[in-house]
């Protein structure tokens, strides 16, 4: 599991996903959402803007699985 560390308190989906590597900008999201699946705490998500906490865990098919850790 991969530790991707933010500095505020939540961080949307998109800019989680960007900032983990599995995309290169924001603008390709929704795409991807529609095409990956993304499995949010054990809940499959595929909204751009749903926030993720310290804490979360996120599984992105094809790119595995991370855990989100506020400084």
């Amino acid at each position: 599991m991969t530790t991707i560390t933010i500095k505020t308190d939540y961080i949307a989906l998109g800019q989680f996903l960007k900032l983990s590597d599995c995309i290169d900008s924001g603008g390709q999201a929704k795409f991807f959402l529609q095409e990956t699946k993304v499995v949010i705490n054990g809940e499959p998500d595929n909204r751009r803007g749903r926030k993720l906490y310290d804490g979360d865990t996120v599984e992105v098919d094809g790119f595995g699985s991370f855990k989100v850790q506020r400084t």
